[in-house]
């Protein structure tokens, strides 16, 4: 594998909104990252390169409950304030929570993020910007 979890933290640590979101993903794709998924319930965060070998996070914070209904209105309005930097990433981890999110896969090839829910059912795709 060509990177590690310390190479993402480093990179992550630069992300201080949502708004810095782009350069974090153009320096993890840099790194090597083709794609990852993140999981609201503890933070955990899977990175996977273009050989599907990963490296995995662990748990980041205290669970949190991820609602069994998702709120997709709500859900793009707190998505929203977060790419234009009005939440920390705790707050819009929260915000996914409460709106039935349970996580997301960001593919850094196709540029894209596939919010899911507890279910794994597709619930919103996003282009990334870049």
């Amino acid at each position: 594998m060509k990177f590690t979890i310390n190479d993402i933290t480093a990179a992550h640590q630069k992300v201080k909104s949502g708004a810095d979101f782009p350069q974090y993903i153009k320096a993890i794709k840099k790194l090597g990252v083709s794609h990852y998924t993140a999981y609201v319930g503890d933070g955990n965060t899977e990175y996977f390169d273009t050989d599907n070998q990963s490296a995995q996070t662990g748990r980041k914070y205290d669970n949190l409950i991820v609602s069994e209904k998702v709120n997709l209105d709500h859900f793009k309005i707190r998505l929203k304030l977060h790419q234009q930097g009005g939440t920390d990433y705790m707050t819009f981890c929260n915000d996914c929570a409460e709106n039935g999110i349970e996580g997301w896969v960001m593919n850094l090839n196709g540029m894209t993020c596939t919010y899911f829910d507890k279910e794994r059912k597709d619930i919103l795709i996003e282009q990334i910007p870049g």
